[in-house]
C-alpha cells in the first residue's frame, strides 16, 4: 500500500514537471516568435540588425564559455575550426533571413525559414547517413508547393515588396541554417560543453557580417532611438532568452513537442505581424503558409518504434547516446544547447532564431 502511495506521488511530481517543461518551452517559442517582427520594427538594414543580434549576445556567451573552460578545459582545435565555420553559416543564415523579411514580411519569411526542417534531414542522409522518415519525404514536394503558392507566381494580389525574391532569400536562409545545424553537430564532441562552441560561432558570425555588410546594405554602427532599442530587444529577448528557455526545454521533452513547436513559432509571428505591422498576406500565400507549417509538423512525426526501411531503423542512430546525454543533463540540471539538440534526428529541430 505505502509502495502504491508512493508510485502515485512519483507519477505526480513527473506529470508537475513534464508540464513546468511544456510551459517553458511554448514560453521560449512565443518569444522567439517576435525575432521578425523586431527586426522590422528596427527599420535598420540587414546586416544592421543581424550584426546587433549576435553582437549583444557575445558578452553572456563569453562568460559561460570561460566557466565551462574552466570546468572541461579548452575546446579542441578541430572543435574550434568547425565552431567558426558554423559561425559563417550562422552569419549568411541572418544576412539572408533579415533580407527575406525586408521582401516577403516578418510572418511569412519566418513560416519560409522552417523548411530547414528538410534541408537538414536530407543532408544529414547524406552527411551522416540518416534516412530521413516516410512521413517528411512525403510532405517535402507538398510543402515546395506552399513555397510555390507564397512566391506571388499566381497571385497578383500577393504581399510583399517583391515576394519571389523573398522567397528566394528564404530558401537561402533554409540552406544555410541546414548546413548550420549539421556542422554544429559534428563541433558537439563532448556531452557537457556547450556554451564554447556557441560563443566561437557567435563571435565567428559577429565578424562575418561585418566583413559581408558591404554586400548587403552596409552597417550602420550608430543606429538611432528606437532602432538600437529593437536591436537591443532582438538580441536580449529572441536571441538570448527565447533560445535559452527553448535549449533548456526541448531536451527535456519527447519530439512530440517538437513538432508543436514548429508550428506555434511561424503561427505566432504571422498573427504578430498581422496585429502590430499591419502585414496582410493574400489568400494564396496564407493557404501556402497552412500547406508549409501542416507539411512540416507532419513530415516532423517521430516513426513508429520498431518500424524499418531499407533494413535499418529510421530513427536517430545514436539512440542509447541520446537516452544517455538526456540522463546527464537532467542529473546536472544545466542546459544542454547544441549538444542536447543535436542528438535529437536532425530533421526534428525547429529553427530558433
Amino acid at each position: 500500500m505505502q509502495s502504491a502511495i508512493f508510485g502515485v506521488g512519483r507519477m505526480a511530481t513527473a506529470s508537475t514537471t513534464q508540464r513546468r517543461f511544456v510551459l517553458i518551452a511554448v514560453v521560449g517559442a512565443l518569444i522567439i516568435s517576435t525575432s521578425a517582427p523586431l527586426v522590422r520594427l528596427s527599420e535598420v538594414s540587414p546586416a544592421t540588425s543581424a550584426l546587433f543580434r549576435c553582437l549583444y549576445a557575445v558578452p553572456p556567451l563569453l562568460v559561460l564559455a570561460w566557466l565551462e573552460r574552466r570546468t572541461l578545459g579548452p575546446m579542441p582545435s578541430r572543435a574550434r575550426y568547425l565552431a567558426w565555420l558554423a559561425g559563417l553559416l550562422f552569419a549568411l543564415d541572418l544576412l539572408f533571413w533579415h533580407h527575406a523579411i525586408a521582401h516577403v514580411g516578418a510572418g511569412l519569411a519566418t513560416v519560409l525559414g522552417n523548411l530547414q526542417v528538410f534541408l537538414v534531414a536530407f543532408g544529414a542522409w547524406v552527411v551522416f547517413g540518416e534516412r530521413p522518415p516516410r512521413p517528411l519525404m512525403i510532405a517535402t514536394p507538398v510543402v515546395f508547393g506552399g513555397v510555390m503558392l507564397i512566391s506571388g507566381v499566381f497571385d497578383s494580389a500577393a504581399y510583399g515588396a517583391s515576394p519571389l525574391l523573398g522567397v528566394v532569400f528564404g530558401l537561402a536562409t533554409s540552406i544555410a541554417y541546414a548546413a548550420y545545424l549539421l556542422v554544429m553537430r559534428a563541433v558537439s564532441g563532448e556531452p557537457r560543453r556547450t556554451a564554447g562552441p556557441l560563443a566561437h560561432s557567435t563571435v565567428a558570425a559577429v565578424a562575418c557580417i561585418a566583413l559581408l555588410s558591404p554586400l548587403s546594405g552596409g552597417v550602420d554602427l550608430t543606429p538611432d532611438w528606437p532602432a538600437h532599442g529593437w536591436l537591443l530587444l532582438l538580441a536580449l529577448g529572441p536571441q538570448v532568452l527565447g533560445w535559452t528557455l527553448i535549449t533548456y526545454s526541448l531536451p527535456r521533452q519527447p519530439t512530440a513537442l517538437t513538432a508543436l513547436l514548429l508550428l506555434i513559432q511561424p503561427m505566432s509571428t504571422v498573427t504578430i505581424s498581422a496585429a502590430f505591422l499591419g502585414e496582410r498576406p493574400s489568400g494564396l500565400q496564407l493557404a501556402g503558409c497552412a500547406v508549409i507549417v501542416l507539411g512540416v509538423l507532419y513530415g516532423s512525426r517521430r516513426p513508429v518504434r520498431g518500424q524499418r526501411s531499407a533494413g535499418r531503423p529510421i530513427d536517430v542512430p545514436h539512440t542509447e547516446k541520446a537516452r544517455r546525454l538526456g540522463r546527464e543533463s537532467s542529473v546536472s540540471g544545466t542546459p544542454s544547447s547544441v549538444n542536447s539538440s543535436m542528438a535529437r534526428p536532425a530533421w526534428t529541430r525547429a529553427r530558433s532564431f
